[in-house]
């Protein structure tokens, strides 16, 4: 089931990519607080049959390297073709190592570009697929196809039916954390990851346990007393809360994730309460607009079920659900249905028996309550719903804001609490929510205006107010250009932002401006194709023909795909002629 969140990356990378706003540079340390961990394989030592079992899930399979029987499945080549882009793709093995390329031929039938990358990575166990991961210098990418289990064949990767990002769509902290086990993802490094990249490749133990050095050496020196051992944390000891906050860190999304300050992705350890690292806040559906897809909204949904609202706080994600046990498909339904009778009893299925055992697979509990359906945003793919519903077709049920986050439902807040939450956070999480739901702008611009007396250096206030001024009269519209200055002088690392001011001064005449802003942008970021076409476009505005000739040229290198800066290129090469002949 991981493999959805790779897979969703077109969904939610908005989101993520939203997280680089906080005061930090793309240079910081990899991984904050990355100590005390051992490894599963460590673990195993002491728990084999566990270790055993949970390493043929689809967690214990979330990420590896493309082994040798997957490379021998490959009848090379495997050819894609996508009409409308233009573009063909191939998957091919080669020295036994696998490849992707992608390339487009012209109108002649000749190639107009070929670019092959090496996958390093194979990411999800095939659930529904999985995505395949290559690497630049010291910075990760997704590769253009991913593989449908359903169909049984490679097709191109969620999003890139829309935008063809080439081998240049980066990995992001915010997903690759629920695929590893520990990657080293520099924060705000847009894609850029340490060396090794992964500590430990696929999740382990110690993503649920916490890391266990101390624990090690406490069984070195002697078993612990009656009652279990302090040093790690066991998910069945905790309350269901915070059991869950552990399920919830990787598999509800919400419409908003925001970091609390200073906090990393890894920061989050079980035992704690999730709302300490992240926070995660959503639009609350209704029954006029219920939520449209259960993907990765497996906790909330599950809340807003009868039998979780019943039990009292007794349901929770490892009552139905074993980490180190995966039932097969047709294991599944009994194994399902045995959960469900350890609350309810034959009694309560007001279906008669006789007719349940007539389906198939017969007396299947999930099956008729939790059903599967299509990903619509994934294709291909299926989802089991997360809302237990007594019989198809059950009202939606009403779900209100919370009150400490006006127009939103902070999903990991402490439940029958009012938990205080920054207005900074609420900001952020204003601003990752509009790009879907428009409406939530003037609230994002409103809270903006009122902090910007308190943080008038904070780059998320900065950035709201940026939007701000942009959207207003030409007069208020100058005024984005100083926010954006501002927020990136205090350490903004957004891409996008750098593209959105190198815009606005560009409009504003303002040229050579632009060309150090990118320049220096791209010091620190050398593959954001859009740093390469604005600066192309900056030194051909300035008639500098061959510097503008220079940086295309490599970035023509970098994204061949790219026919935008491929057009500048050929502009560049005219007007360096022309100026030749002068």
């Amino acid at each position: 089931m991981l493999v959805s969140l790779l897979l969703a990356t077109s969904f939610f990378s908005a989101i993520f990519a939203t997280q680089a706003t906080t005061q930090k540079t793309a240079n910081s340390s990899a991984v904050p607080g990355n100590t005390g961990y051992v490894g599963s394989r460590t673990c195993a030592e002491c728990h084999q049959q566990i270790y055993a079992s949970y390493s043929q899930t689809d967690m214990g399979r979330s990420m590896s390297v493309p082994s040798q029987s997957l490379i021998k499945t490959i009848a090379s080549p495997i050819a894609v073709d996508h009409v409308r882009s233009n573009r063909e793709f191939e998957v091919f093995v080669r020295d036994n190592q696998l490849f992707q390329s992608e390339f487009s031929i012209g109108t002649d039938g000749r190639e107009i570009f070929r670019d092959t990358h090496k996958i390093e990575w194979i990411i999800g166990a095939g659930a529904n697929g999985f995505g395949a991961i290559v690497k630049r210098d010291d910075y990760l990418f997704e590769a253009p196809l991913s593989f449908y289990s359903k169909p049984g064949a490679w097709a191109l990767s969620p999003g890139y039916e829309f935008v063809d990002y080439g081998f240049s769509r980066p990995i992001l902290p915010g997903c690759i954390a629920c695929h590893s086990g520990r990657p080293e993802a520099v924060s705000h490094g847009n894609g850029r990851f340490g060396n090794p990249p992964f500590a430990e490749l696929a999740i382990g133990c110690e993503n649920c346990h916490g890391p266990g050095q101390k624990h090690v050496s406490e069984m070195l020196r002697a078993e612990p007393s009656g009652g279990g051992s302090a040093t790690i944390v066991n998910p069945t000891k905790l309350s269901h809360w915070l059991a869950d906050n552990i399920c919830m860190s990787c598999h509800q999304i919400g419409d908003a994730r925001v970091l609390q300050p200073d906090k990393d992705y890894r920061d989050f350890r079980p035992g704690t309460a999730l709302k300490d690292t992240l926070a995660i806040l959503t639009v609350p559906p209704s029954r006029e607009k219920p939520l449209e897809s259960d993907l990765l909204e497996h906790y909330f949904s599950m809340t807003l079920s009868k039998c979780y609202r019943s039990s009292g706080g007794r349901l929770g994600c490892i009552t139905c659900h074993d980490p180190h046990v995966e039932p097969s498909a047709s294991e599944a339904p009994a194994y399902f249905r045995g959960k469900c009778l350890s609350c309810h009893s034959e009694k309560s299925c007001v279906v008669p028996l006789t007719l349940r055992q007539r389906k198939n697979p017969p007396d299947d509990c999930a099956g008729c309550h939790m059903p599967k359906r299509d990903i619509k945003i994934i294709s291909h793919s299926a989802l089991t719903q997360h809302r237990i519903m007594a019989e198809s077709g059950e009202a939606f049920p009403e779900v209100l804001p919370t009150i400490e986050t006006p127009g939103l439902k902070y999903l990991n807040s402490v439940p029958g609490q009012d938990t205080p939450l920054s207005p900074l956070i609420l900001l952020e999480a204003y601003g990752q929510v509009m790009a879907s739901h428009p409406e939530y702008r003037e609230k994002y611009w409103n809270l903006a205006r009122q902090l910007k007396t308190a943080q008038p250096d904070n780059v998320a206030v900065l950035k709201a107010l940026a939007d701000w001024a942009t959207q207003q009269n030409r007069s208020e519209a100058r005024n984005a250009i100083e926010y954006l200055d501002s927020a990136i002088a205090h350490g903004d690392t957004s891409p996008t932002d750098y593209e959105e001011l190198a815009r606005l001064l560009m409009a504003n005449g303002r040229t050579s401006e632009v060309v150090k802003l990118l320049q220096r942008a791209l010091q620190d970021l050398p593959y954001d194709a859009e740093y390469y076409r604005l600066l192309g476009k900056a030194f051909l505005n300035l008639s500098r023909a061959s510097e503008a000739h220079e940086i295309l040229a490599k970035g023509a290198q970098i994204f061949p795909q790219d026919s935008g800066i491929r057009d500048l290129l050929k502009q560049a090469d005219t007007s360096r002629t022309a100026d030749a002949r002068k």
